[in-house]
């Protein structure tokens, strides 16, 4: 029955469909829980069944996260400017990030250079380079700017409030770091990000020429 089972299961699996369970196991368990014996147990099938749709699980890990970059891919690049442009991606990214905060360390470790998520870069580059921006520095902003957004994605998986860290510090030791972070206030890490994505586009904008 078992085997009968994994062979009709088979037929109907998709490389899609494993790439879903995994995204949803490693959200509700962490990364922890993520092997292709479980995967294979919550898709109903044995853990060979998935090396039909993925061949080991350094590519299933890159798989995971093509799933989660893919939320953030605005509808089109180049139908804003490439200010608006970059900072719908920004924020997109952001928000795909954070709805998987387990999934957030596989974009810190894994470049994951599959062909759709090289799509997504090729598509960002050539909507700056007809913007204006020589490539080269196309690639110094894609990264700069990813960068940051998976830097701050971390922090938050990482339950890392700096505000409220250093509220709690000694005000006679760090009068000013303590003044600071309580005038920052407790929900300061939106308004921290759009200041320092602000930041980022200026600077951007400033090289090209303000534009």
């Amino acid at each position: 029955m078992a085997a009968h089972r994994a062979r009709g299961q088979r037929a109907g699996l998709t490389r899609q469909a494993v790439l879903e369970a995994a995204v949803r196991l490693v959200d509700r368990e962490g990364m922890t829980a993520l092997s292709m014996r479980r995967l294979g147990a919550e898709l109903g099938v044995e853990a060979m069944t998935l090396y039909h749709h993925v061949p080991n699980k350094s590519a299933l890990l890159d798989g995971m996260i093509e799933q989660i970059v893919a939320e953030a891919v605005p509808p089109e690049f180049g139908a804003a400017t490439w200010r608006e442009d970059l900072r719908a991606y920004a924020h997109a990214l952001m928000a795909a990030l954070a709805a998987h905060p387990h999934a957030v360390p596989l974009l810190l470790s894994r470049p994951a250079l599959t062909p759709r998520n090289l799509r997504t870069l090729e598509a960002v580059v050539r909507m700056l380079h007809e913007a204006g921006f020589p490539l080269p520095r196309t690639l110094d902003i894609l990264y700069s700017l990813t960068s940051f957004v998976v830097g701050q994605a971390a922090a938050q998986a990482g339950s890392i409030d700096g505000a409220g860290s250093l509220a709690s510090l000694d005000p006679d030791a760090y009068p000013l770091l303590v003044r600071a972070a309580a005038a920052a206030g407790e929900d300061a890490g939106a308004a921290r990000f759009e200041y320092a994505l602000n930041a980022l586009l200026s600077g951007f904008a400033a090289e090209r020429g303000g534009a």
